[in-house]
């Protein structure tokens, strides 16, 4: 059984291509014009053992906003559609991830419910801009649009930061490390881990 996603996304702001696999090895191809987002992307691919490829191309000469939200947008119906009918799944899944002085709190429900939560960043890291193009307010606006297009309930609570590199870098690896947790295939759940018999 192969669980992998493939979704092409095509409009008059962005040409976006993501593959992922599941139980891949952490292998990354990332180039989304935002070279933070590559950074973040990276780590995600990485820490979560998915193999992710991301290419996009958008109107980043007006904003990166859009480019940044279909992208998160196509990793979230890739992410759905490499869960496929969810059978064997872990289904939940939390890390907390440390960066220097930051430190960032992830839980994961692989629920067939899209939701987010999002507490924790500083006043004012909403208006940082990272690396050039990517503004903090996009960390949120990134788990929102993942979550509701993988249909999964996402918790992501900073507990601690100073940096804005650091506090955006500790919310995309904690992530990473729940869901990795979470998609996991346990040879002790039998059908779909859920009362219902349904996710």
């Amino acid at each position: 059984m192969t669980r992998t996603g493939r979704v092409e996304r095509a409009t008059s702001e962005s040409k976006v291509l993501v593959e992922l696999d599941l139980d891949g090895t952490g292998r990354t191809d990332v180039a989304t014009g935002v070279p933070f987002y590559d950074h973040m992307l990276t780590a995600l691919g990485k820490h979560s053992l998915m193999d992710l490829t991301v290419h996009a191309s958008g109107d980043t000469h007006i904003d990166a906003h859009h480019t940044v939200e279909d992208v998160a947008i196509c990793i979230g119906q890739a992410l759905r559609e490499a869960l496929g009918d969810k059978v064997g799944i872990a289904r939940y899944g939390d890390a907390t991830v440390p960066l220097d002085e930051a430190l960032a709190l992830a839980v994961v429900d692989v629920s067939g419910r899209p939701y987010l939560v999002h507490e924790g960043e500083p006043a004012g890291q909403e208006y940082h801009l990272i690396g050039g193009h990517f503004t903090g307010s996009l960390t949120r606006h990134v788990l929102e649009s993942v979550a509701h297009h993988a249909g999964i309930t996402l918790h992501v609570r900073v507990l601690a930061g100073r940096d804005p590199h650091h506090i955006v870098e500790a919310q995309f690896k904690a992530l990473a490390r729940a869901l990795r947790a979470a998609v996991a295939l346990d040879p002790r759940v039998e059908g779909i881990p859920s009362t219902k018999g349904a996710l």
